[in-house]
């Protein structure tokens, strides 16, 4: 891979963009459907593998916060790796938390995310 390069968050591709505003409102199986049946997702120290994985973090992930999301940055390192950096804001502990989408993507599908810090 190579260094990323810092782009505007509407350069994502249409996947991650699909994602994020599907999440973002509450809209839970239009965000699953943006994953590969094989994909990975990493959140809070917990992988999440395949479809049954990806439907249990999309309902389980975050959900004992209420909490509202902005995307503030974007990168892009190659055709298949992208960051999302998103602001969320609400009743977790400290408030306010930028936190880095780390996303694979072949054939236009998500086949892994890893959020962090």
């Amino acid at each position: 891979m190579s260094n990323p390069t810092t782009i505007e968050p509407t350069q994502l591709p249409a996947t991650i963009l699909a994602y994020l505003a599907a999440h973002a409102a509450g809209e839970l199986d239009a965000a699953a459907r943006t994953f590969a049946p094989t994909a990975e997702v990493t959140d809070e120290g917990k992988t999440y593998r395949g479809t049954q994985g990806v439907q249990d973090f999309l309902h389980k992930g975050g959900s004992q916060y209420t909490y509202t999301t902005e995307l503030i940055g974007a990168e892009r390192t190659d055709d298949q790796h992208w960051v999302a950096v998103n602001r969320l804001e609400g009743d977790f502990p400290g408030g306010i938390v930028d936190l880095r989408y780390r996303f694979t993507l072949a054939d236009d599908l998500i086949t892994e995310l890893v959020i962090a810090p």
